[in-house]
C-alpha cells in the first residue's frame, strides 16, 4: 500500500496494517522534520508533488521491494503540505517472516523514495527566508523573506 496524504501520519495504525501471523518482524522508519538544518533554525517544511507521478513512483518502489525480498506487507506514506519540527514527513512500515528481509526492504524503500519520487520541499527558516529543494537535493531558489511573500497564496 502506498499513498500521499496531507493529514498527520498515524504510524501505530500503519503498524497494525502490516502486522500478520506470518510476519516474524515489523520494521518502521519514520522521517521527521528536524529543528535545525545546517546552522538554520527550521520553522517548517512544505512538501508538494505532482500526485499521479509521485504515487506511481511509490507503487514502483513497493513492487521492487516485493520482488527482491520475502515480505508479508509493506506501507509507504509521504506527507504533503506544511509540516513543523517534530512532525512525521514519511513512513516506511514493512513486515516479513524474517528481520533480515524487513530491514533491507525498509532501507531500500527510503533510499529509493529520496532518489525517484518527485516531491519538492520548501524549507522555511526562523529568520523568514526560505528555499525550494528539488527532489534530487539541489537548491532551486533562495529568496529573502520579503521577496518570498510576493505572490503567496496563503495555502499551507
Amino acid at each position: 500500500m502506498t499513498r500521499l496524504q496531507r493529514e498527520p501520519i498515524d504510524y501505530s495504525a500503519l503498524v497494525e496494517t502490516v502486522r500478520a501471523r506470518a510476519a516474524g518482524a515489523v520494521v518502521v522508519f519514520l522521517g521527521t522534520v528536524r529543528e535545525i538544518t545546517g546552522e538554520q533554525v527550521t520553522r517548517a517544511l512544505e512538501y508538494e508533488a505532482y500526485a499521479p507521478l509521485a504515487e506511481k513512483s511509490l507503487a514502483a518502489i513497493e513492487a521492487e521491494m516485493r520482488q527482491r525480498w520475502n515480505l508479508t506487507e509493506a506501507v509507504l506514506v509521504h506527507r504533503l503540505g506544511w509540516l513543523e519540527p517534530g512532525e512525521i514527513s514519511v513512513a516506511v512500515v514493512v513486515s516479513a517472516p524474517h528481520r533480515h528481509d524487513a530491514f533491507l526492504a525498509a532501507r531500500h524503500a527510503i533510499e529509493r523514495i529520496k532518489q525517484i519520487v518527485p516531491i519538492w520541499k520548501k524549507e522555511h527558516w526562523a529568520d523568514g527566508s526560505s528555499q525550494w529543494i528539488h527532489p534530487d537535493g539541489t537548491v532551486r531558489a533562495t529568496l529573502p523573506a520579503k521577496e518570498a511573500d510576493v505572490g503567496a497564496t496563503g495555502d499551507t
